[in-house]
Order: structure tokens, then C-alpha cells, then sequence
């Protein structure tokens, strides 16, 4: 998912050129008109004349079957259609799909009401489910949080713990193993679903991390373009703690911890530290271990197989 769609603003303007629609109205500022859901419309039943339980404040869509049956109508009767339904407050545009031109007569009305039309050179289907997908990923819900967000192995590697403790030593020491950086210091995530969570770096620190007794250095610049990546699903956590020699650590794997993100659960590892333990070798084992788990693989269900075998022999 293009780091370019998370920055931008749900509004007509970047719709339009996302899209590549025509603007019928360039008088109209686009940038203005603000996408609040997005969930579509397409008015086939205000076009008969029924506007029972219809709703405004969406993206309106004029497929194949409401332009034909516009093409049945007489002049009046689709200015007073469209004119009605360009009544309802919060409607950000129209989008008539397949290239189709709608009439003077509704240009004029959405003129008027100062409410966009868009052509799009797409087919309907096209069209809605691109634009379904954009919007759920702008109008998502966000936090952000402090840590290193990391693809190792194609697993989005959430890297948390105090500050000082050595997220931004791991995440180097990975991106010179082959793995890329998405962001260091604060991670910007968004809930895309109920199942995905997406973090990308603010535009101010992408790119760069911050070594203590260093500074700031710049990834790409040091590694190349193949270091660092745009965005990316985070599919764990791992949070370092300094190690307590009183405290218990999950030493078998065999039962699972999960923090909660945006009301999404994703596995965590609660991963001690102390002078001489390789933390980017034990990341790189987390991720390859999680995506195991995802493929129906337990390890320690594996090894506590084989040790009541041997008891039973």
C-alpha cells in the first residue's frame, strides 16, 4: 500500500487525480469538498422518484444502468431528479463512470448547488472498488506509537520498549542484515480492517534513525532505496525489556500474547536484554516463527509431541 495514499486528504481533489477523472466543473474547488464515508451511493431508486431512506454525505455513482435510464427521461423530469438529490447536504461529488457525459441539464444543477462532476474512463465496478479501497484506507482510524516499525521476511515487525534500550540499534543491525526500514522513533498506524493494521513514518523522520552517541542517520542514503520500504502490515510485536533476574519469561512458546492495537490484537513477544544477546537474530527468528504459526506450524506443540512419545516408549 503506497505510503502516497496514507498522506493524502480525503477530498475530491485528490480523488479526481488519483483516478484520473475529468472534471466537468475546474470553477469548483475540488480540494474543498470533503469525503466523510466511504461508503457509495448509486441512485438508481432517486432517479424513479423514490426517496425514501436515501442519504446524503456520499460519493454519488452513475453507472451504465442509471445513465441508460437517464436517457429515458425528459428534460424536466431529470432536472427535477438530480436537482433533489443535489439537495441533500454533505455530498461531496457526482461520478459518472464509462466516460458517459451527462446532459446540459445537470451540469447546470450541480453548477449551481456548487457540486462537482467526474468523469471516470473506468467501468463501474472498476471504479467503486478502487475508490471503496482508497477511502477506507484515508478515513481509517490512527494512533501513533513510539518504536520501530520493521519488514523482516515480509513480517511487519513492531519493535517497542523504553527509550534507550536499543529499538534503533536492532532495526540498523537488520537493514544491514537485508531487511527494510519503514520508521524509527514513531510509527503512524492506521486500521484498514477489522484484520490489518498499517504503519508508515511521519514525513518528518522517514527514512532516518537515531543512533545515541551518533545521530541521525539516513538510511537510503547509507543502504540504498532497497532498505527502507513505504508502508507495511504489522504482523507482531516485539518489546524489549531490560532483563530482571526475579522476573519469568516465556520460556516455551506454548501459549500466546497479544497487545491491543486500534481494537486489533496482534502476537507480542515480551523479549529480555542484557549485554551480548544479538537482538536482530532473535527478531529474524520471531518473524519467520510468526509466519510459521500462520501456516498452522507450533514448534512447541511439535517438541511436546515427541516428548510424550519418548515417555510412552
Amino acid at each position: 500500500m503506497p505510503n502516497t495514499i496514507l498522506n493524502q486528504e480525503a477530498n475530491v481533489a485528490n480523488l479526481c487525480a488519483r483516478m484520473n477523472m475529468e472534471n466537468l466543473l475546474p470553477e469548483i474547488d475540488l480540494a474543498s469538498r470533503k469525503i466523510l464515508s466511504y461508503n457509495l451511493t448509486r441512485p438508481a431508486l432517486q432517479l424513479t422518484g423514490f426517496f425514501d431512506y436515501f442519504q446524503g454525505g456520499r460519493v454519488m455513482i452513475f453507472g451504465q444502468a442509471e445513465q441508460q435510464y437517464l436517457d429515458t427521461l425528459e428534460k424536466p423530469v431529470i432536472r427535477e431528479r438530480i436537482a433533489r438529490i443535489a439537495s441533500y447536504e454533505g455530498i461531496p461529488c457526482f461520478i459518472f463512470t464509462r466516460g458517459y457525459h451527462p446532459c446540459d441539464g445537470i451540469i447546470e444543477i450541480c453548477r449551481e448547488e456548487k457540486l462537482p462532476i467526474l468523469i471516470s474512463p473506468h467501468s463501474t465496478g472498476e471504479t467503486t472498488s478502487e475508490l471503496i479501497r482508497w477511502l477506507r484506507v484515508l478515513l481509517a482510524p490512527r494512533t501513533t506509537l513510539h518504536g520501530v516499525l520493521i519488514d523482516v521476511y515480509g513480517e511487519g515487525v513492531l519493535i517497542m520498549g523504553d527509550s534507550g534500550i536499543g529499538k534503533s540499534e536492532a532495526a540498523l543491525e537488520l537493514v544491514k542484515r537485508g531487511h527494510r526500514l519503514v520508521s524509527d522513533d514513531v510509527v503512524e498506524i492506521r486500521k484498514v480492517s477489522d484484520e490489518t493494521l498499517v504503519g508508515v513514518a511521519p514525513e518528518m523522520t522517514k527514512d532516518f534513525i537515531e543512533l545515541r552517541g551518533i545521530g541521525i542517520i539516513n538510511v537510503r542514503a547509507m543502504f540504498g532505496f532497497e532498505a527502507v520500504k513505504q508502508s507495511q502490515n504489522i504482523d507482531m510485536v516485539i518489546n524489549l525489556e531490560e532483563y530482571k533476574k526475579d522476573k519469568k519469561f516465556d520460556r516455551l512458546g506454548l501459549e500466546d500474547t497479544y497487545m491491543e492495537i486500534l481494537g486489533n490484537k496482534v502476537r507480542t513477544h515480551n523479549i529480555p536484554i542484557r549485554p551480548g544477546r544479538n537482538i536482530a537474530i532473535i527478531v529474524e527468528s520471531a518473524a519467520v516463527n510468526n509466519r510459521a504459526k500462520k501456516m498452522g506450524y507450533s514448534a512447541p506443540e511439535e517438541f511436546f509431541k515427541r516428548v510424550n512419545a519418548e515417555m510412552k516408549a
